[in-house]
């Protein structure tokens, strides 16, 4: 078994013919994925931000950044930027009850994930609980997802901060092509943003690609 680290506690697991990201830390399973010695197996085909890894980005990141996740759902991703932002906060926020008690168990057990049961296109509803912050990540299948990013970036990123946006064209309209509406949403976040990379999801998440910006 070799490892190529990409980023802080953050490893390519290369074994025979097969290779996979992986996240140093000290906690258990917890959705599923083996475990090996103090590595944690970071599934891509749960996991869009895994999906970009295995395709060969890796933003550049600090352990001790406070980020902003919109969408968190039950914290599968989340418990693996856990892993990464060690030494910084991740403000959770995520709308469903079910997915959400999963997650508050999550956040029970790491010191560095406050979860909020909040809607994420209403940002002024937890402004007073999420300070600014250096980096939002969203994956949030909603049709106003570009106007989401923007309002919650509007108040709570701070400037030269930085946003990665898992897009998914289904949710967005599901009778255009994929294509024509990756092209819209990317000159949109143009007008507003510095676009520094996109690429799709494939062969682990169809339809989707990934938007790393920065607000100037």
């Amino acid at each position: 078994m070799r490892l190529n680290e990409v980023a802080h506690n953050l490893f390519i697991i290369e074994e025979g013919k097969q290779s996979f990201p992986a996240t140093k830390s000290k906690y258990p399973p917890y959705y599923g994925e083996r475990k090996y010695g103090n590595l944690r197996e970071w599934i891509p085909y749960r996991s869009k931000f895994a999906a970009m890894v295995m395709n060969g980005y890796m933003p550049q990141i600090m352990n001790d950044w406070k980020v902003l996740y919109l969408g968190a759902a039950s914290g599968t991703t989340l418990s693996h930027f856990s892993d990464i932002f060690d030494d910084g906060m991740i403000y959770a926020v995520e709308y469903s009850a079910k997915p959400f008690s999963k997650l508050l168990k999550l956040a029970m057990e790491r010191k560095n994930i406050i979860p909020i049961l909040r809607d994420a296109s209403k940002p002024l509803e937890y402004s007073g609980i999420v300070e600014k912050v250096d980096f939002i990540y969203q994956d949030v299948a909603h049709r106003e997802q570009i106007k989401i990013f923007t309002m919650n970036s509007n108040i709570f990123l701070k400037t030269n901060g930085c946003g990665l946006i898992m897009v998914k064209a289904r949710s967005i309209d599901s009778t255009a092509e994929p294509q024509d509406i990756f092209n819209d949403v990317i000159g949109d976040f143009s007008s507003n943003f510095k676009i520094l990379k996109t690429g799709n999801l494939e062969p682990f998440h169809r339809d989707h690609i990934f938007i790393h910006l920065v607000k100037g």
